[in-house]
């Protein structure tokens, strides 16, 4: 294993864990300059998470030992997925060991873990969040997979990394196959985001919560490490869109030290577009029903399974 792997390994995971909030920063300000707000400071999502940090935690009095171990895996499970993406080069000694379809795994297993402490303490509202965010994860997750397959087909890997360096590698082209894709793979992080028009982050309505109903028990450090998971969470569908859909500016296997700094302003160019568009996407959205939000999900699904279709078959 060389020096520059665990280099590039290392400034990875460093990364997504300073830079996930300064992300959702970004994304929280493009959204009220939209909307003609004024728009918090970019530094607002570090200061929450300092000040739960400094807070005393409060536990309901029938929690369980899971209750308190969930943030802690869940957190945990989204810096691994975070060290499994090439968002800034594919030599990864982890990307080694779990291709895509893992890395899928993962995201779920940081959703059960989530979903399971929501409806230990025994609300109403935990557990009403936990049944949402599972319907949501179980529609999700196919459309996703299907949307990593067509890259995988294309790039005959499901090693995420041997698909950014494929695909970033290939000569120009116009990929048809990837454009279906690409929404369905847009509609999918807004889902699994709790982003508009599937949830709201925003809401203090219970009744219209998914991922906020299931935070309502937690507080102090518990919270803040879930804060900052959805976050990297956040961040890391980001960074899966960018492997899949722009590859160019991450360094490959062959190339040194040089172009490894270069990917570092290249991946911050990305994120600010990203989240300029997503802001844009949520201000012209509204919010769906709980009940239509399947709906989405299957158009999701029809996108990817449209694109696979037009790879298999016309080969592009």
């Amino acid at each position: 294993m060389s020096p520059l792997a665990l280099v590039t390994q290392a400034m990875q995971i460093i990364a997504a864990i300073a830079a996930a909030p300064l992300f959702l920063g970004w994304v929280n300000q493009c959204h009220a300059w939209l909307q003609n707000r004024r728009a918090p400071s970019l530094l607002q999502p570090y200061r929450n998470i300092r000040k739960l940090f400094h807070k005393d935690a409060v536990l309901a009095e029938h929690a369980s030992a899971l209750f308190r171990v969930a943030p802690y895996v869940v957190f945990s499970a989204m810096v691994l997925t975070a060290a499994i993406i090439p968002s800034m080069g594919t030599r990864l000694p982890l990307a080694i060991a779990a291709d895509s379809i893992a890395l899928v795994g993962l995201l779920a297993t940081a959703r059960m873990f989530l979903a399971l402490a929501a409806m230990d303490v025994g609300t109403a509202f935990g557990t009403l969040g936990a049944r949402r965010e599972m319907m949501i994860g179980f529609l999700a997750e196919p459309a996703l997979l299907m949307v990593i397959f067509v890259a995988a087909l294309i790039s005959q890997s499901t090693s995420l990394a041997t698909i950014t360096e494929r695909l970033g590698g290939a000569t120009l082209a116009l990929y048809p196959s990837l454009a279906f894709t690409a929404v369905a793979f847009t509609l999918v992080l807004l889902a699994e985001n709790a982003r508009i028009p599937i949830d709201n982050p925003a809401t203090h309505l219970e009744l219209t919560m998914i991922h906020e109903a299931m935070l309502l028990e937690y507080s102090a450090r518990h919270l803040a490490l879930m804060e900052w998971a959805a976050a990297l969470k956040l961040f890391n569908y980001a960074c899966i869109g960018f492997a899949l859909f722009l590859p160019w500016g991450v360094a490959t296997q062959h190339q040194g030290p040089a172009e490894l700094l270069v990917s570092v302003p290249i991946l911050a160019v990305k994120l600010l577009a990203a989240g300029a568009g997503l802001s844009l996407i949520e201000t012209v959205s509204a919010k769906l029903r709980v009940f239509r939000a399947p709906e989405l999900l299957a158009t999701a699904f029809l996108f990817a399974v449209l694109g696979l279709l037009v790879h298999l078959l016309l080969g592009a």
